[in-house]
């Protein structure tokens, strides 16, 4: 599997990036967030640390990102997507989301 990065921004300001590898899910704040006067945590679960967070299956936190019931099956048949890949609907579904929260794929360098 490759690596799949994805930008998370509180309130519109980069505050870490959120990774899938071979070994699981990790999440690491930026020191320039950590740094900031005001910085806030993106969620009570995952409190400011310079430490990354991680888990062997979506952390939490971001699996309740992810879209349920009709609009799940509309972005799943719509971007042809296994439901499954929870990286995946993140990274597509997750750019505009209600709360503080948005999710920005990283963009690849080629």
């Amino acid at each position: 599997m490759s690596n799949r990065t994805a930008n998370v921004l509180m309130h519109g300001i980069p505050a870490g990036k959120f990774v899938q590898d071979d070994t699981g899910y990790h999440f690491t704040y930026t020191p320039e967030y950590l740094e900031r006067k005001g910085a806030e945590p993106i969620s009570l679960t995952l409190p400011l640390q310079q430490e990354s967070f991680h888990s062997l299956t979506m952390i939490p936190f971001f699996d309740g990102l992810i879209p349920e019931g009709w609009l799940l099956d509309i972005a799943v048949k719509n971007w042809k997507l296994d439901v499954r890949d929870r990286m995946g609907l993140l990274l597509l579904c997750c750019k505009d989301t209600i709360g503080a929260v948005s999710i920005e794929p990283e963009k690849v360098l080629t």
